[in-house]
């Protein structure tokens, strides 16, 4: 029985010690940490957001009047449906109107922009990329997202 109770001894001797510490120096320990400052709390870590481009405006090479045939810029009886009208916030087309929203990317040449659409009685959202190619004679407009254009669209600027 001796045997037995041996190992249980020494386990209750290591749970008495206290990393050598008395209950006098505990309580000064205690004491002193209840007086002290408290240290300012770090900040909480936060993500910073990918900055968004500066751009709040649509880029000066892609405004304009733009027309996907060449009668879309020379109508006179109203009747260019093709015609693309685009100024610092809005693209203008026959019968919508999207003006611009969360800009993802811009260059001088180059727009990638959600715009929020109204036209015909209707609103929708839609991701619309603008690209300036040809020197600055030519417009590639491009949809994204549900019900987006399979391609494409190729507009010749207006003279």
């Amino acid at each position: 029985m001796k045997t037995l109770a041996l190992p249980f001894v020494a386990l209750f001797a290591l749970a008495a010690c206290d990393a050598g510490t008395r209950d006098g120096e505990r309580t000064i320990a205690t004491e002193a940490e209840a007086t002290a400052p408290a240290e300012p709390a770090a900040p909480a870590a936060t993500s910073t957001p990918n900055p968004a481009p500066a751009a709040a405006t649509i880029p000066a090479a892609i405004q304009g009047r733009w027309g996907l045939v060449a009668a879309d810029c020379t109508s006179t009886r109203g009747d260019a449906k093709g015609l693309l009208t685009i100024d610092g916030t809005t693209l203008r087309f026959y019968e919508a109107v999207g003006t611009l929203g969360e800009v993802a990317e811009a260059t001088d040449t180059r727009l990638r922009a959600a715009f929020d659409f109204t036209g015909e009685g209707m609103t929708w959202r839609r991701d619309e990329a603008l690209e300036v190619a040809d020197e600055g004679r030519t417009l590639l407009r491009r949809e994204y997202g549900e019900d987006a254009a399979p391609g494409p669209f190729r507009y010749n600027k207006c003279a």
